[in-house]
Formats: structure tokens, sequence, C-alpha cells
């Protein structure tokens, strides 16, 4: 293990899309696919999979955030059924998609970090 490893945070590597090794190569090849090499040291990123954990969190955690807004809506103003539709299906939309990307850099930047010893 050496010392750049150990140097960067999986959080910061993986909410800013870079590579959990150097901290400098992108992380993502389009979207939401990952390299299959960092750009910059090499690593094997295809190695790192962060299966489907990133989706199961952004299920969960804007799922209670949606909920509870939507029942604070309804309980303060008691507005009809569309417009919590029109309020709340484009806000989960985004929200998932912003969440998703940095969740998955975040996963994949923890599994190398936890793997460290099998990495290079």
């Amino acid at each position: 293990m050496g010392g750049l490893s150990t140097a960067i945070s999986p959080f910061s590597a993986g909410l800013a899309a870079r590579c959990p090794r150097c901290g400098k190569g992108a992380l993502f090849q389009g979207f939401l696919a990952v390299r299959e090499r960092c750009p910059v040291c090499g690593l094997d990123l295809s190695r790192h999979d962060s299966g489907d954990g990133p989706a199961v969190f952004v299920i969960l955690i804007l799922g209670a955030v949606v909920v509870a807004l939507a029942l604070w809506v309804e309980l303060r103003w008691e507005p009809p059924l569309w417009v919590h539709a029109a309020l709340w299906t484009p806000f989960t939309l985004g929200a998932a998609l912003a969440m998703l990307r940095p969740l998955k850099g975040v996963m994949v930047a923890m599994h190398y970090q936890h793997r460290m010893g099998e990495n290079d």
C-alpha cells in the first residue's frame, strides 16, 4: 500500500468522479459507465464494481425525503392529487439522476479503498 492510495478520501474522489487512487483521472465514461482504466495512473477500474448499491441508496434516501415532503405539503395545503403528481414526479426523477452518479462514484472509491491489497 503506497502513501498515494491512502491520501485520497473515497468521498472526495467519488463525489468529484475521479480515480480513487490518483484523484486526477476521470472515473466515468459517459453518465454512469465506469472506465476500464484510469487515464492518468492506469488503475484497473473494471475490478471495482458498485453493483446495485447506489440505486438502493437513492431509493431509500429519496423515498424518505419525498414521503416526508409530500406529507408536509398535504397537511399544510391539502392540494388535489394532481398537484402531488405534478410536484413529486419531476422532483423525484431529477433528484434520482442527480444523486446516482455521485453515490456510484463514492461506492466505487470505497470498494477500491477496502480491497486495496488486491488492487495493484
